[in-house]
C-alpha cells in the first residue's frame, strides 16, 4: 500500500536510503516492533505497512538497513497516531500526506471526456449495492455516465428463468465497451437451463476470462493473513457448455468441452497478467489424473504458454488438493489459472477465506468489452431490503473499472478510502457480514466522506 499510494519517491526521500533494497521481512518486523515500542492500542494503521508486500519484493542490504528503518519509523509514527484518533479519513490523510507522485499521469487529448458505462443492477441485493456505487462515483467526480437497465432479471414474474439476453443490452455493452453488473438470479427448477443470463452474457460477448482478486485487508479479521490471490478462469466452455440430455429415463449425459484454442488464450492471459502485475507464479488447476484428455489438454496448453514467460514461475496442482491447500496455506498461491467449473469453486473458496462474497472484486474480460461485478456471484435474496448488504466488493470492482478506463487517480482514491475505513476498526461503519454493526448506508456515507476533497 505504501509503495503504491504514498509513492516510491516520497518513501525513498524519507528513508534517506536505497528504496530498491527494502523487503517484506524488514517491513513486518519493523511494523510490529515499532507498534510495540509506541504502546499503540490499535495496529490497524500500522498494518498499512504490511500491504507493501503486495506491491514489491525488493531486497534490503545491511548497508541500507539503518536509513530504511528510520524512514519506516517516521511513517509508522504518523499512521499509529492517526489510528489512535480513530477516523478513517485521518488514517487516509496520514498515508497520503506526502503528496502526489512525482511522475504524473500524462493523458492523451480527450481522455477527460466522460465515459458511458452500461449499468445492470441485477437481482437480489444488486440494486442496493449499485445504488451505493453510483453515489460514490458521483462524490468522486469521476467522468462516468451510466446507461442503466433496471428491468433486467434472471427470472420472470413467475419465478421461471429468462432464457435470452435483450438485444438492447448486448448492443449497449458492445457500444460502451464496459459494464458494471449485479448478479442475475437463476431459479432452480425443472425448466432451468445451464444457459442462464449470466452465462449467456459471457458467451455472446465472448468474455473468455473471469478474473477474481482475493486479498487480506488490514482491520478485517479472518482465519488466515497475507492472502493475495488472483484467480483467472476460463469463462465460456467446460461443464458450462450446456450440452446435456437424457439418454434413457434415469440416465443423463453431460458433455464437458475443452478446446485447445480457448485453453490457450486463457493461459496466455494468465501469464500476461502475471508479467504486467509483477506476479511471480502461475499455478494451473486441473484434474488431469482422471480426465486425461480434457484436463490434460488444458494443462498442456498452460505448460506451452509458460515457455514464453521466463520470469514467471509455473506449476500445477490437482483441484481437490488445491481446495485443501487453500484452507490450510492460502499464502502459497499467487495467480491461479483454471478451467470453467474449477474456477467457480476456487473463487468462492478464496472469497470465503478473505471475508465472504461482499469483499472480493471481479471482472469478465473479452477482446473489446469488460463486465465488472462481484468476484463471488451471490444475489443474497435473504437480506434484500434490510439495508445491510455489503457494497465493498462492487465498489472495489468499480475501482478496477476506473483503472481499466485509465482513470487512475479516481481508482486510487476509491480503493484507498475503502482500505482506510476497514483499517480504522470502526465497526459501526462496516456491515454485519464482516463483523460490523453498520449498514449499507453507513459504509457508503463513510466512503463518500473520505473521498470528498
Amino acid at each position: 500500500f505504501i509503495f503504491s499510494r504514498v509513492k516510491l519517491v516520497q518513501v525513498a526521500t524519507l528513508s534517506g536510503g536505497d528504496l530498491g533494497q527494502v523487503c517484506l521481512q524488514t517491513l513486518l518486523h519493523a511494523t510490529f516492533g515499532l507498534a510495540e515500542q509506541l504502546a499503540c492500542c490499535s495496529l490497524e494503521a500500522a498494518l498499512f505497512l504490511i500491504l507493501a508486500h503486495q506491491y514489491c519484493d525488493y531486497r534490503l542490504s545491511d548497508k541500507g538497513r539503518p536509513a530504511a528503518m528510520q524512514g519506516i519509523s517516521r511513517l509508522a509514527t504518523g499512521f499509529l497516531g492517526a489510528a489512535r484518533r480513530g477516523s478513517p479519513r485521518d488514517v487516509l490523510e496520514a498515508a497520503t500526506s506526502q503528496g502526489r507522485s512525482v511522475m504524473t499521469y500524462v493523458p492523451l487529448p480527450g481522455d477527460g471526456t466522460p465515459h458511458v458505462v452500461t449499468l445492470i443492477p441485477g437481482d437480489g441485493i444488486g440494486p442496493e449495492v449499485t445504488d451505493s456505487v453510483t453515489k460514490v462515483v458521483e462524490a468522486l467526480g469521476a467522468p462516468i455516465i451510466w446507461e442503466r437497465f433496471d428491468n433486467v432479471s434472471g427470472s420472470n414474474d413467475f419465478g421461471e428463468p429468462n432464457d435470452f439476453v435483450p438485444e438492447d443490452i448486448l448492443a449497449s455493452i458492445k457500444r460502451n465497451g464496459t459494464c458494471l453488473k449485479g448478479t442475475l438470479f437463476t431459479a432452480l427448477d425443472k425448466t432451468t437451463s445451464t444457459q442462464s443470463l449470466n452465462v449467456q452474457l459471457r458467451k455472446k460477448l465472448d468474455l473468455h476470462v473471469n478474473l477474481v482478486h482475493g486479498f487480506s485487508m488490514p482491520g478485517l479479521k479472518t482465519r488466515h493473513e497475507n492472502i493475495d490471490i488472483v484467480v483467472i478462469r476460463e469463462n465460456t466452455e467446460g461443464e458450462y457448455s450446456g450440452l446435456e440430455h437424457e439418454v434413457v429415463p434415469g440416465v443423463v449425459e453431460s458433455l464437458k468441452v475443452i478446446t485447445a484454442e480457448k485453453s490457450r488464450r486463457t493461459a496466455q492471459y494468465a501469464f500476461e497478467y502475471a508479467l504486467l502485475n509483477n506476479r511471480k507464479t502461475v499455478t494451473a488447476i486441473h484434474k488431469a489424473n482422471i480426465m486425461k484428455l480434457s484436463d490434460g489438454l488444458f494443462l498442456r496448453e498452460c505448460t506451452k504458454a509458460s515457455q514464453s514467460f521466463e520470469t514467471v514461475k509455473f506449476n500445477s496442482m490437482i483441484v481437490d488438493n488445491t481446495c485443501m491447500q487453500l484452507t490450510g496455506r492460502p499464502d502459497q498461491f499467487d495467480v491461479m489459472v483454471t478451467p470453467n467449473l474449477y474456477g467457480n469453486l476456487v473463487t468462492n473458496v478464496v472469497a470465503g477465506l478473505c471475508g465472504g462474497p461482499g469483499v472480493c472484486p471481479g471482472a469478465n474480460i473479452g477482446k473489446d468489452v469488460a463486465i465488472f461485478e462481484q468476484g463471488a456471484r451471490h444475489v443474497a435474496k435473504d437480506i434484500v431490503g434490510k439495508g445491510i448488504a455489503n457494497p465493498m466488493a462492487l465498489l472495489l470492482s468499480t475501482s478496477m473499472l476506473l483503472r481499466h478506463l485509465q482513470l487512475h487517480s479516481f481508482s486510487d482514491r476509491l480503493e484507498d478510502a475503502i482500505m482506510a475505513i476497514v483499517a480504522s476498526g470502526d465497526k459501526s461503519l462496516i456491515t454485519p457480514d464482516i463483523g460490523g454493526t453498520g449498514t449499507t448506508a453507513s459504509f457508503t456515507n463513510a466512503v463518500i466522506k473520505t473521498v470528498q476533497p
